[in-house]
C-alpha cells in the first residue's frame, strides 16, 4: 500500500505556460520518500546523523501523463518496490486530487487523475560514498511496506 502525501501546486513550480515544470516532479518524489520513512516512525535525518548514511539517487525516471497546474491539489503516492543489498527502489504516482468543493458538482472529475508515474533508485552509502547495508530497523520497516 502506498504512502500518500498531499501538496498544493505553488506558483513558483509552474512555467510560463502555467504548467508545473517537469523537474518539480522529482522534488515531489523526495517529499514522498521522506513521508514513507516518517510513516513507519523513522527519518532520513536520523539515518544521516545516527548512522552516517545517505541515499544518493543513482537513477530516476518520470513518465508524464497530464499536466499539473498552479493551485491544484495533488497526491503523491510512494511505495518501496525493491530492496536488494545496498540498493533501494521507490515507485511514485502523482495524481490530481478529486474535486470536492461546491464547484465539484459541475466538475465531471470524481476520481483522482493520474498526472505522472516514476521511479528512483538509491544506493545506501557512507559519507565517503562507499556502499553500506541499510540499518536493520530501516530494512525491516521497508520490507513490511512491500508485503
Amino acid at each position: 500500500m502506498p504512502v500518500t502525501s498531499r501538496v498544493r501546486v505553488r506558483y513558483a513550480e509552474t512555467d510560463q505556460m502555467g504548467v508545473v515544470y517537469y523537474a518539480n516532479y522529482f522534488v515531489w518524489f523526495e517529499i514522498g520518500r521522506v513521508e514513507v520513512l516518517r510513516s513507519v516512525g523513522l527519518s532520513y535525518d536520523r539515518m544521516e546523523k545516527d548512522h552516517k548514511l545517505i541515499l544518493p539517487v543513482v537513477d530516476a525516471s518520470c513518465r508524464y501523463r497530464s499536466p499539473a497546474r498552479y493551485d491544484e491539489e495533488i497526491l503523491i503516492e510512494t511505495r518501496p518496490v525493491l530492496m536488494r543489498g545496498s540498493v533501494l527502489k521507490f515507485a511514485y504516482r502523482v495524481l490530481r486530487a478529486a474535486a470536492d468543493g461546491p464547484e465539484s458538482k459541475q466538475d465531471s472529475r470524481q476520481e483522482p487523475q493520474l498526472l505522472a508515474e516514476g521511479e528512483t533508485v538509491h544506493v545506501v552509502c557512507d559519507e565517503s560514498m562507499n556502499r553500506q547495508p541499510l540499518p536493520e530497523e530501516y530494512a525491516d520497516a521497508l520490507r513490511k511496506l512491500m508485503e
